[in-house]
């Protein structure tokens, strides 16, 4: 998603294009830029194994703490824009498209269960050097971020889960609708895309019409491993799984939930924090399935209160 930049710059930035006749995609890969520019990243990729894996890091290389950002179920790095601009000056930061997603490798065959998703990026974090660190995750992306800190806990400073997925004690319109065959978090049509951000965000980003529709169009392009990752997500039988590996986990570890959150009821967050030895619980009220996304800068206060103790001090 994008982040809101001051309405003016973005409102010129369009203006310009337009006038000039670009296309509705040089629209978007402009704006891409302008975002991850204005938040201090910029894009690279990397070979490991058979995949290509996209990922955001820092323009600006600092002596501060990594944190690797780890993405949602049908997200993609940018996802962690508006967050990233909040960190980058003291941190360096990553943000992945795991395989499956973004501009990463997307084979059908891969396997996309959490835990396979904790060995991918375990691979693509050695292949890039980074072995400590802090990671943020949201949604499929905080189920992983927890496995990850229960699998390699030397690796993890602390651990952020932003509405993690992994369990479901508490079910909330979600898991009806997609009981009934229509799942909001697949786009598959025109105007799918608008209704994904209205049903996950309750606080949604400024996203200008031409950007939209490219964003929707990337999102129905993915449909087909869409729909196979998150089966492998929902087939798994892992709840039990998941809640004993995460009892494992030793790292601090702090929880942001929205509390309007349709996609999975903030309820569940006081289950993870029992789960997890001395977790911390933050509710953020108003707020949907995507915090980071919706209330960067809170999120990045709550994180840096957390983490103060634990976090080496940039030069």
């Amino acid at each position: 998603m994008l982040q809101r930049s001051p309405f003016t710059a973005v409102f010129l930035l369009l203006s310009v294009l337009l006038v000039s006749a670009c296309s509705r995609h040089d629209l978007y890969e402009t704006a891409i830029n302008f975002e991850r520019s204005a938040a201090g990243l910029e894009a690279d990729e990397i070979t490991v194994g058979d995949l290509n894996i996209a990922y955001l890091r820092n323009t600006k290389a600092n002596n501060g703490d990594t944190i690797v950002l780890v993405h949602g179920f049908g997200a993609n790095k940018d996802n962690w824009t508006r967050l990233a601009r909040e960190l980058t000056d003291d941190f360096n930061v990553y943000a992945v498209d795991l395989p499956g997603h973004g501009e990463s490798s997307k084979p059908l065959d891969l396997g996309y269960r959490l835990e396979d998703q904790v060995g991918h990026l375990a691979r693509i974090l050695d292949a890039l050097g980074i072995r400590d660190m802090h990671m943020m995750g949201n949604s499929m992306g905080g189920g992983i971020t927890a496995l990850y800190a229960a699998t390699y806990p030397e690796q993890i400073k602390t651990a952020v889960l932003f509405d993690p997925a992994g369990i479901l004690e508490y079910e909330n319109e979600m898991v009806s609708i997609v009981l009934a065959g229509d799942n909001p978090l697949i786009p598959s049509k025109p105007g799918d895309f608008e209704r994904l951000m209205d049903f996950a965000m309750e606080e949604k980003p400024f996203v200008p019409w031409p950007i939209l529709g490219v964003m929707e169009e990337k999102a129905i392009a993915n449909l087909e491993v869409n729909k196979v990752i998150f089966a492998a997500i929902r087939d798994a039988g892992f709840e039990s799984d998941f809640r004993n590996a995460i009892q494992r986990i030793e790292d601090p570890v702090l929880i942001i939930w929205g509390k309007e959150d349709r996609v999975i009821d903030y309820r569940n967050g006081e289950v993870f924090r029992e789960a997890i030895s001395g977790a911390r619980l933050e509710i953020l009220e108003g707020i949907g399935h995507a915090p980071m996304i919706e209330a960067p800068e809170a999120s990045a206060r709550l994180f840096l209160e957390f983490a103060k103790p634990r976090i080496a001090k940039a030069g």
